[in-house]
Formats: structure tokens, sequence, C-alpha cells
């Protein structure tokens, strides 16, 4: 009940009004079956723009810091993420990332939506990183079908590190077309056939975004150089080029 509230009540009139995101491709997303959302992730508010312009509830795997943050702040994180029917993933923990894998898997057995950040954590420099192949083993097990989406002038909005987005350039998501994994049933836990999985969603979100790719781990890029301090001028700028070269339209 919340969620829908928060979508249509407060927090989706807000956005729309005073961001105007733009979309390409919602008629790519079945409404009659169950589908991961698989997004590259620029920044923090990813996970409001995109689920404001879809119409089926989107629910997310989302960071274990943001049910466990201590004080008032991380009271309100826990009741907000909680309300909206977000799921925590402990990514210290393999046996909790195992859970929250398989309460994905229910999500989608449901028939329901779930986005997915394939990449693992946000990109350190605008450039899309090689996929994790949990997004993988989540459709072998639950037969649903792959939209990619491809998030745009979002880090330009609200890089890492700063709390209030700015007004411009305006957000666009880009869905792709769906993709149908059912060749492989059966395959679940064959790790070559899970990267490979994985490779071609990733290809599908470089051709949407026009992202440059890069084929090593996000998280590996922020452990060796110790930071997380997101975009500096030099990467701003290429980013906000990108962001210029996919037309700003509006569908859906």
């Amino acid at each position: 009940m919340f969620y829908w509230l928060a979508k249509y009540v407060f927090i989706g009139p807000f956005l729309r009004g005073v961001w105007l995101p733009w979309t390409e491709g919602l008629e790519n997303i079945p409404d009659d079956r169950p589908v991961i959302i698989a997004s590259n992730h620029l920044s923090f508010c990813d996970s409001f723009f995109m689920p404001v312009m879809v119409p089926r509830k989107v629910t997310f795997l989302a960071k274990a810091e943001y049910f466990t943050t201590p004080g008032i702040k991380g009271l309100f994180s826990r009741m907000f993420m909680s309300a909206v029917g977000q799921v925590p993933i402990d990514r210290s923990d393999a046996d909790a990332s195992r859970a929250a894998l398989n309460t994905g898997v229910r999500v989608l057995k449901s028939g329901k939506v779930l986005g997915i950040y394939p990449e693992g954590t946000r990109s350190p420099d605008g450039r899309l990183y090689r996929g994790k192949t949990g997004v993988a083993r989540m459709v072998l097990e639950s037969g649903a079908v792959v939209v990619p989406c491809a998030m745009v002038n979002t880090a330009i909005i609200q890089p890492p590190g700063r709390l209030i987005p700015k007004l411009r350039p305006r957000p666009g998501m880009r869905f792709g077309k769906p993709l149908d994994f059912s060749r492989y049933e059966g395959m679940s836990g064959d790790r070559f056939v899970e990267r490979s999985m994985t490779d071609e969603i990733m290809y599908e979100l470089m051709e949407l975004s026009g992202q440059e790719y890069v084929d090593t781990y996000a998280a590996k890029v922020k452990k060796a150089t110790g930071t997380d301090t997101g975009f500096g001028a030099r990467e701003a700028a290429e980013v906000r080029e990108l962001g210029e070269r996919i037309p700003d339209t509006r569908a859906g």
C-alpha cells in the first residue's frame, strides 16, 4: 500500500514534476510474467526514478547498509526500504547473499518485477563494469525474462556524496527488448552458462547506454583505488557528453 501511495501521491508526482524524467521502451516490459529489470548503476537516485516510471511494482535487492545504519537516519532508512518491499543483501556474507538471491527468486516466481544492478555497485567513473552472475542464476531458477535498462544523466544529477540532486539535466531511462534465456533451462549452476548470460545482458546495457565497457568488477576498482568518491571533473564531463548524445525524448 505504501509503495503505491509513494508512487502516485507523494514521491512520484514530485519527481515527475520537478525533474521531468523521460523514458523510451516502456512497452518492452511484459505485464503478465516475471521480469528482471537489469540496469546500469550511476547514482543512488537510480532506485527512485526508475520505479516511478515503470507501471508495475519494482522490488530491488538493496544494500544491507540501508537496513543496518544506526541512528535516526538509519531508522527512517529501514522503515522506508521495508515499507516499499526492498530486499536487503549482505555482501559480506556468502550465506546471506544466497538467502537474498533465494528471496529474489521467490519474488519472481510470484510473477513480480525485480530490479537488479548486475555491476553490484555504482560505477566509480561512469563506465560500465563487468556484471556479476547472480542475475543469471535468478533467471535460470525463476524462468523470468530480462529487460535491460540504461539510466541516463543520474550521475550528473546526484553523484556519490551529494545529498540533494541537481535539477538538471533531465534523467532518462531506456528499456531494451526482453531477453529470453529459456534455451538454458535446467542449467542453473553451470558457471560458463551463467557467465555467458550475464555478458549478454551487459552487452545490451552497453548498447543502450553508450557507456564504455570495462571487463573487470567495479568493486575491485574501488578497492584498488581506495575511494568511492564518484566523479571528478573529467569524468562528469564525459558522462554529460554521453547524456547529450542520447535523445531527450519522453515515451510511455
